[in-house]
């Protein structure tokens, strides 16, 4: 009875969870920068999508975009205090900067150059946009040095970058595997699917086979997406990753027993998934050689993340079979995730 007069709460508190990450692959509260060295100077560009980005931000960039020459100022300057240039230990100068809106997204781009004392052959990059955008925002830049591209995920754990021309910068692996790490322990509709699958996984060796077939198989496509060998639209992408959290709830209400094989849905809509991942790497716009390198931290990123969230699920669930309410949980939880899914779905497609 505690479990029936529940549910429908838990399936609220979900929703609510849901309705603020619903766009989390679609830029989401990443910023892209672009960052070009060209001599004494380094042209810093930033690209912002405000969906995600706190309200007064996003009135800024939608006014800014508009034409509003205030907004527009109030934006570049808060690049040129909170992003600080340094070449050969000291401060480049930032010039008053523009923006460029993109007609064909709501996506508004701005760039400032930086004016160094002598010529480059040293960078030191800090970037404490957070504090204005807030402390969910990352931004995932790439560098253009004359020779060849690196790139660098700033987070408020990592706002700086160091490299000299010859070098990569230091830290550039780590700070991927990092956003991995964030990107799937913030992706809710990831973690649905994965606790639906795991209601009602039978012995370890079937458990075993969910995990792998999901992380096989979104592993895969995420490489594919990210190297542009096979990208899909992104609404068709987010529509079919909420239907695969509603399939699989269905699944764990109506078939008796679940399908033997899941690990073959699993692997299937893992695909899927997979396609979702990539977008964060593929807004970067690296060259291929330039992208392994974070295409690997961020999986291995992601993978870790999933670890940790199976580890965790794992001992609860164990509890809950040893329970005499094992069935009402199940059924309780598959159908308020099952809502949750054809919610997001029919959000996803059709509005």
């Amino acid at each position: 009875m505690i479990v029936r007069r529940w549910w429908p709460v838990a399936v609220a508190a979900i929703m609510a969870a849901l309705a603020t990450t619903a766009t989390a692959h679609e830029g989401g509260s990443n910023g892209y920068a672009a960052i070009s060295v060209d001599r004494e100077t380094v042209r810093y560009s930033l690209t912002l999508w405000p969906a995600a980005l706190p309200a007064p931000v996003a009135r800024q960039i939608s006014r800014a975009r508009a034409g509003d020459v205030t907004s527009r100022d109030e934006l570049l300057g808060a690049i040129r205090d909170k992003v600080t240039v340094m070449a050969l230990g000291q401060r480049c100068t930032p010039g008053h900067g523009a923006d460029l809106p993109n007609p064909m997204t709501d996506s508004l781009t701005l760039v400032v150059t930086f004016t160094c004392p002598a010529v480059v052959t040293s960078l030191r990059i800090r970037d404490d946009l957070f504090d204005v955008l807030g402390a969910d925002y990352h931004t995932l830049a790439r560098i253009d040095l004359p020779d060849r591209t690196a790139q660098f995920a700033f987070t408020p754990e990592s706002r700086e970058a160091a490299l000299t021309l010859d070098k990569p910068p230091t830290g550039g692996l780590t700070t991927f595997v990092r956003l991995g790490v964030e990107h799937i322990l913030t992706g809710w509709d990831h973690l649905l699917f994965l606790l639906v699958l795991l209601l009602r996984t039978g012995h370890w060796l079937s458990l075993a086979k969910i995990v792998t077939a999901f992380t096989l198989a979104h592993s895969g496509t995420l490489a594919l997406a990210a190297l542009d060998v096979v990208v899909l639209p992104a609404r068709l992408v987010e529509a079919v990753i909420a239907l695969s959290i509603a399939f699989v709830a269905a699944e764990n209400l109506f078939l008796r027993p679940v399908v033997a094989r899941r690990w073959l849905v699993s692997f299937c809509f893992g695909l899927v998934h997979g396609f979702g991942f990539s977008t964060v790497l593929r807004e970067l716009g690296l060259p291929a050689h330039g992208l392994l390198l974070s295409l690997f931290g961020f999986n291995a990123g992601v993978e870790l993340g999933q670890a940790l969230v199976v580890a965790l699920a794992l001992p609860v669930l164990a509890l809950v079979r040893r329970s005499p309410w094992e069935r009402r949980v199940i059924w309780s939880s598959s159908a308020a995730i099952l809502l949750v899914g054809v919610v997001l779905f029919v959000e996803r497609a059709f509005l």
